[in-house]
Protein backbone atom coordinates (compact mmCIF):
# COMPACT_ATOMS: atom_id res chain seq x y z
CA UNK A 1 0.00 0.00 0.00
CA UNK A 2 1.19 3.50 -1.01
CA UNK A 3 2.88 5.71 2.21
CA UNK A 4 0.76 9.13 0.65
CA UNK A 5 -2.58 6.40 0.60
CA UNK A 6 -2.29 5.70 3.75
CA UNK A 7 -2.00 9.12 5.08
CA UNK A 8 -3.97 11.01 3.05
CA UNK A 9 -7.28 8.69 3.22
CA UNK A 10 -7.77 8.02 6.64
CA UNK A 11 -11.42 7.20 6.35
CA UNK A 12 -10.24 4.43 3.89
CA UNK A 13 -8.31 3.14 6.80
CA UNK A 14 -11.42 2.88 8.85
CA UNK A 15 -13.74 1.49 6.66
CA UNK A 16 -15.77 -0.27 9.89
CA UNK A 17 -15.79 2.32 11.91
CA UNK A 18 -19.19 4.46 12.71
CA UNK A 19 -19.21 7.77 12.26
CA UNK A 20 -20.55 8.83 15.38
CA UNK A 21 -18.44 6.61 17.50
CA UNK A 22 -15.17 8.47 15.73
CA UNK A 23 -16.52 11.45 16.92
CA UNK A 24 -17.12 10.55 20.40
CA UNK A 25 -13.19 8.79 20.36
CA UNK A 26 -12.08 11.79 19.40
CA UNK A 27 -13.75 13.99 21.92
CA UNK A 28 -12.61 11.68 24.67
CA UNK A 29 -8.99 11.99 23.55
CA UNK A 30 -9.46 15.34 23.79
CA UNK A 31 -10.68 14.70 27.29
CA UNK A 32 -6.82 13.52 28.74
CA UNK A 33 -5.32 16.72 27.88
CA UNK A 34 -5.40 17.91 31.44
CA UNK A 35 -4.36 14.42 32.77
CA UNK A 36 -1.35 13.80 30.49
CA UNK A 37 0.32 18.27 31.17
CA UNK A 38 -0.07 17.43 34.97
CA UNK A 39 1.32 14.09 34.62
CA UNK A 40 4.69 15.83 33.27
CA UNK A 41 7.37 17.32 35.24
CA UNK A 42 8.19 19.57 32.72
CA UNK A 43 7.25 23.25 32.55
CA UNK A 44 4.44 25.04 30.97
CA UNK A 45 7.11 25.69 27.86
CA UNK A 46 8.39 22.17 27.33
CA UNK A 47 4.94 20.81 27.21
CA UNK A 48 3.63 23.48 24.67
CA UNK A 49 6.75 22.83 22.63
CA UNK A 50 7.01 18.83 22.73
CA UNK A 51 3.09 18.43 22.26
CA UNK A 52 2.85 20.70 19.36
CA UNK A 53 6.20 19.15 17.94
CA UNK A 54 4.81 15.79 17.43
CA UNK A 55 1.29 16.96 16.48
CA UNK A 56 2.86 19.07 13.49
CA UNK A 57 4.57 16.02 12.08
CA UNK A 58 1.23 14.09 12.52
CA UNK A 59 -1.30 16.98 11.09
CA UNK A 60 1.41 17.39 8.29
CA UNK A 61 1.72 13.28 7.46
CA UNK A 62 -2.90 13.25 7.63
CA UNK A 63 -2.73 16.38 5.38
CA UNK A 64 0.30 18.04 3.57
CA UNK A 65 -1.66 17.02 0.10
CA UNK A 66 -4.38 18.92 0.39
CA UNK A 67 -2.03 22.10 0.10
CA UNK A 68 -0.03 23.67 3.00
CA UNK A 69 0.11 27.82 1.48
CA UNK A 70 0.06 30.07 3.68
CA UNK A 71 -2.14 33.22 3.45
CA UNK A 72 -2.29 36.55 5.98
CA UNK A 73 -5.90 35.10 6.85
CA UNK A 74 -4.18 31.63 7.70
CA UNK A 75 -0.97 33.08 9.91
CA UNK A 76 -3.93 35.00 11.74
CA UNK A 77 -5.77 31.60 12.36
CA UNK A 78 -1.98 30.16 12.96
CA UNK A 79 -1.52 33.16 15.25
CA UNK A 80 -4.74 32.51 17.67
CA UNK A 81 -4.93 28.57 17.35
CA UNK A 82 -0.98 28.92 18.93
CA UNK A 83 -2.29 31.13 22.10
CA UNK A 84 -5.11 28.44 22.49
CA UNK A 85 -3.05 25.76 23.14
CA UNK A 86 -0.14 27.97 24.66
CA UNK A 87 -2.72 29.33 27.06
CA UNK A 88 -4.55 26.11 28.02
CA UNK A 89 -1.17 24.22 28.85
CA UNK A 90 -0.12 26.71 31.29
CA UNK A 91 -3.34 27.47 32.93
CA UNK A 92 -3.63 23.81 33.52
CA UNK A 93 -0.11 23.93 34.79
CA UNK A 94 -1.16 26.42 37.28
CA UNK A 95 -4.60 26.20 38.13
CA UNK A 96 -6.98 22.90 38.54
CA UNK A 97 -7.75 20.94 35.48
CA UNK A 98 -11.65 21.70 35.89
CA UNK A 99 -10.89 25.58 35.79
CA UNK A 100 -8.86 25.07 33.07
CA UNK A 101 -11.58 23.33 30.86
CA UNK A 102 -14.33 25.07 32.37
CA UNK A 103 -13.13 28.81 31.85
CA UNK A 104 -12.54 27.20 28.22
CA UNK A 105 -15.69 26.82 27.96
CA UNK A 106 -16.81 30.25 28.29
CA UNK A 107 -15.78 30.84 24.40
CA UNK A 108 -19.14 30.68 23.21
CA UNK A 109 -19.57 34.30 25.04
CA UNK A 110 -17.34 35.59 22.59
CA UNK A 111 -19.03 33.78 19.74
CA UNK A 112 -22.16 35.25 20.65
CA UNK A 113 -20.99 38.74 20.59
CA UNK A 114 -18.51 38.40 17.66
CA UNK A 115 -20.75 36.74 15.10
CA UNK A 116 -22.95 39.43 14.29
CA UNK A 117 -20.18 41.47 13.04
CA UNK A 118 -18.27 39.31 11.24
CA UNK A 119 -20.33 36.78 10.37
CA UNK A 120 -23.71 38.70 9.74
CA UNK A 121 -25.37 36.13 12.19
CA UNK A 122 -28.27 38.02 13.88
CA UNK A 123 -28.25 38.30 17.48
CA UNK A 124 -31.38 36.88 19.84
CA UNK A 125 -32.51 37.38 23.23
CA UNK A 126 -31.46 33.74 23.83
CA UNK A 127 -27.83 34.50 22.76
CA UNK A 128 -28.54 37.49 25.79
CA UNK A 129 -29.39 34.52 28.53
CA UNK A 130 -26.76 32.58 27.62
CA UNK A 131 -24.27 35.22 27.74
CA UNK A 132 -25.72 36.21 31.40
CA UNK A 133 -25.09 32.49 32.26
CA UNK A 134 -21.83 31.89 31.07
CA UNK A 135 -20.79 35.43 32.69
CA UNK A 136 -21.82 34.26 36.06
CA UNK A 137 -20.68 30.47 36.80
CA UNK A 138 -17.28 32.55 35.23
CA UNK A 139 -17.49 34.79 38.07
CA UNK A 140 -18.17 31.68 41.05
CA UNK A 141 -14.15 30.65 39.86
CA UNK A 142 -13.18 33.68 41.30
CA UNK A 143 -14.33 33.11 45.01
CA UNK A 144 -12.24 30.17 45.54
CA UNK A 145 -10.45 30.37 48.89
CA UNK A 146 -6.68 30.15 48.71
CA UNK A 147 -5.88 26.32 49.13
CA UNK A 148 -5.28 24.89 45.49
CA UNK A 149 -1.78 25.24 46.19
CA UNK A 150 -1.59 22.26 48.24
CA UNK A 151 -2.27 20.03 44.98
CA UNK A 152 -1.25 21.01 41.58
CA UNK A 153 -2.04 23.97 41.11
CA UNK A 154 1.10 26.52 41.92
CA UNK A 155 -0.85 29.94 40.87
CA UNK A 156 -4.61 29.32 40.74
CA UNK A 157 -5.65 33.43 40.49
CA UNK A 158 -3.16 33.65 37.01
CA UNK A 159 -3.80 30.29 36.03
CA UNK A 160 -7.75 31.15 36.04
CA UNK A 161 -6.98 34.63 34.36
CA UNK A 162 -5.00 32.67 31.68
CA UNK A 163 -7.89 30.31 30.77
CA UNK A 164 -10.22 33.13 30.13
CA UNK A 165 -7.99 34.37 28.05
CA UNK A 166 -7.91 30.86 26.21
CA UNK A 167 -11.53 31.17 25.99
CA UNK A 168 -11.24 33.95 24.51
CA UNK A 169 -9.02 32.68 21.82
CA UNK A 170 -10.76 30.06 20.98
CA UNK A 171 -14.33 32.22 20.75
CA UNK A 172 -12.03 34.71 18.19
CA UNK A 173 -10.69 31.68 16.37
CA UNK A 174 -13.78 29.71 15.70
CA UNK A 175 -15.42 32.34 14.58
CA UNK A 176 -12.77 33.46 12.09
CA UNK A 177 -12.97 29.61 10.40
CA UNK A 178 -16.07 29.97 9.93
CA UNK A 179 -15.37 33.43 7.67
CA UNK A 180 -15.60 32.43 4.25
CA UNK A 181 -12.42 33.62 3.75
CA UNK A 182 -11.39 30.28 6.23
CA UNK A 183 -14.08 27.60 4.30
CA UNK A 184 -12.56 28.47 0.84
CA UNK A 185 -8.94 26.99 1.89
CA UNK A 186 -8.82 23.43 0.55
CA UNK A 187 -6.82 22.11 3.83
CA UNK A 188 -9.12 22.69 7.13
CA UNK A 189 -6.71 21.07 8.88
CA UNK A 190 -3.83 24.30 7.97
CA UNK A 191 -4.33 26.72 10.78
CA UNK A 192 -3.66 23.71 13.27
CA UNK A 193 -0.61 22.61 11.26
CA UNK A 194 0.73 26.04 11.41
CA UNK A 195 -0.40 26.76 14.55
CA UNK A 196 1.33 23.67 16.59
CA UNK A 197 4.33 24.60 14.33
CA UNK A 198 4.20 28.73 15.54
CA UNK A 199 4.18 26.67 19.12
CA UNK A 200 7.08 24.70 18.43
CA UNK A 201 9.06 27.87 17.19
CA UNK A 202 8.21 30.74 19.77
CA UNK A 203 9.10 28.11 22.69
CA UNK A 204 12.57 26.89 21.67
CA UNK A 205 14.00 30.66 22.69
CA UNK A 206 13.11 29.75 26.25
CA UNK A 207 14.30 26.53 26.41
CA UNK A 208 17.60 27.34 25.28
CA UNK A 209 17.78 29.05 27.86
CA UNK A 210 16.85 26.70 31.12
CA UNK A 211 16.95 23.41 28.75
CA UNK A 212 15.12 20.93 30.02
CA UNK A 213 15.92 17.52 30.80
CA UNK A 214 12.69 15.16 30.38
CA UNK A 215 12.22 11.68 31.65
CA UNK A 216 10.91 8.53 29.98
CA UNK A 217 7.27 9.44 31.21
CA UNK A 218 7.82 12.73 29.93
CA UNK A 219 8.57 11.83 26.89
CA UNK A 220 5.57 9.16 26.70
CA UNK A 221 3.31 11.94 27.36
CA UNK A 222 4.36 14.31 25.15
CA UNK A 223 3.86 12.25 22.45
CA UNK A 224 0.84 11.27 23.41
CA UNK A 225 -0.59 14.78 23.70
CA UNK A 226 0.72 15.55 20.33
CA UNK A 227 0.12 11.97 18.10
CA UNK A 228 -3.25 11.01 20.64
CA UNK A 229 -5.01 14.11 21.81
CA UNK A 230 -4.69 16.56 19.14
CA UNK A 231 -3.10 14.75 16.03
CA UNK A 232 -5.16 11.35 15.72
CA UNK A 233 -7.98 13.00 17.34
CA UNK A 234 -8.58 15.61 15.17
CA UNK A 235 -8.70 13.11 11.97
CA UNK A 236 -10.84 10.70 13.65
CA UNK A 237 -12.99 13.92 14.56
CA UNK A 238 -12.74 14.41 10.35
CA UNK A 239 -13.53 11.19 9.57
CA UNK A 240 -16.70 11.77 11.49
CA UNK A 241 -18.01 15.07 10.13
CA UNK A 242 -17.59 14.18 6.94
CA UNK A 243 -19.11 10.77 7.57
CA UNK A 244 -22.69 12.74 8.33
CA UNK A 245 -22.62 13.15 12.13
CA UNK A 246 -24.78 16.47 12.58
CA UNK A 247 -23.20 19.82 13.73
CA UNK A 248 -26.25 19.44 16.96
CA UNK A 249 -24.60 15.85 17.67
CA UNK A 250 -21.19 16.81 17.17
CA UNK A 251 -21.44 19.49 19.56
CA UNK A 252 -23.94 17.62 22.14
CA UNK A 253 -21.14 14.89 21.72
CA UNK A 254 -18.39 17.86 22.76
CA UNK A 255 -19.43 18.23 25.99
CA UNK A 256 -18.11 14.76 27.16
CA UNK A 257 -14.93 16.65 27.14
CA UNK A 258 -15.02 19.18 30.55
CA UNK A 259 -17.21 16.83 32.17
CA UNK A 260 -14.01 13.71 31.75
CA UNK A 261 -10.87 16.34 31.72
CA UNK A 262 -11.12 16.69 35.38
CA UNK A 263 -12.66 13.70 36.13
CA UNK A 264 -9.61 11.60 35.11
CA UNK A 265 -7.23 13.82 37.07
CA UNK A 266 -8.82 13.18 39.87
CA UNK A 267 -8.98 9.30 39.82
CA UNK A 268 -5.15 9.41 39.35
CA UNK A 269 -3.58 12.16 40.37
CA UNK A 270 -6.68 13.10 43.31
CA UNK A 271 -6.74 16.75 42.42
CA UNK A 272 -10.10 17.77 44.05
CA UNK A 273 -11.70 21.06 42.33
CA UNK A 274 -13.55 23.27 44.67
CA UNK A 275 -17.10 23.57 45.28
CA UNK A 276 -17.05 27.03 43.88
CA UNK A 277 -15.42 25.42 40.52
CA UNK A 278 -17.99 22.75 40.41
CA UNK A 279 -21.14 25.23 40.71
CA UNK A 280 -19.20 27.00 38.09
CA UNK A 281 -18.43 24.95 35.52
CA UNK A 282 -22.12 23.08 35.69
CA UNK A 283 -23.55 26.96 35.45
CA UNK A 284 -21.63 27.45 32.29
CA UNK A 285 -22.12 23.08 30.83
CA UNK A 286 -25.84 23.87 31.17
CA UNK A 287 -25.89 27.08 29.60
CA UNK A 288 -24.02 26.46 26.40
CA UNK A 289 -25.98 23.07 26.04
CA UNK A 290 -29.44 24.35 26.54
CA UNK A 291 -28.49 27.12 24.55
CA UNK A 292 -27.18 24.53 22.11
CA UNK A 293 -30.54 22.67 21.71
CA UNK A 294 -32.78 25.73 21.54
CA UNK A 295 -30.45 27.12 18.58
CA UNK A 296 -30.20 23.82 16.54
CA UNK A 297 -33.46 21.90 17.41
CA UNK A 298 -34.71 23.34 13.92
CA UNK A 299 -31.54 23.42 11.46
CA UNK A 300 -29.20 20.67 10.54
CA UNK A 301 -26.23 22.48 9.14
CA UNK A 302 -23.05 20.44 8.50
CA UNK A 303 -20.76 20.69 11.27
CA UNK A 304 -17.65 23.00 11.57
CA UNK A 305 -14.64 21.37 11.58
CA UNK A 306 -13.29 22.51 14.85
CA UNK A 307 -9.43 21.97 16.21
CA UNK A 308 -9.55 21.14 19.96
CA UNK A 309 -6.76 21.64 22.52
Amino acid sequence: MRYDKWFMRPEKRLPKLPPILAVLLAVLLWSTGGLFIKMTTLDAFAVNCGRSLFATIVVALFTWRKGLRLTPFTLLLSFLYAGILTCFVSATKMTTAANAIFLQYTAPIYILILSPFLLKERFRGGDLLAMAGCLAGMSLFFLETPGAENQLASNPLLGNLTALLSGALFGVYFVLLRHRRSLENPNPAISVFYGNLLVVLIMLPFLMQNPPQPTAKDWLALGYLGIFQIGISYMLFTYGIVGGVRSFDASIIGFVEPLLNPLWVFLVLQETPSKWALIGGAIILITVAMHTILSNRNTSKPAEIQAQV
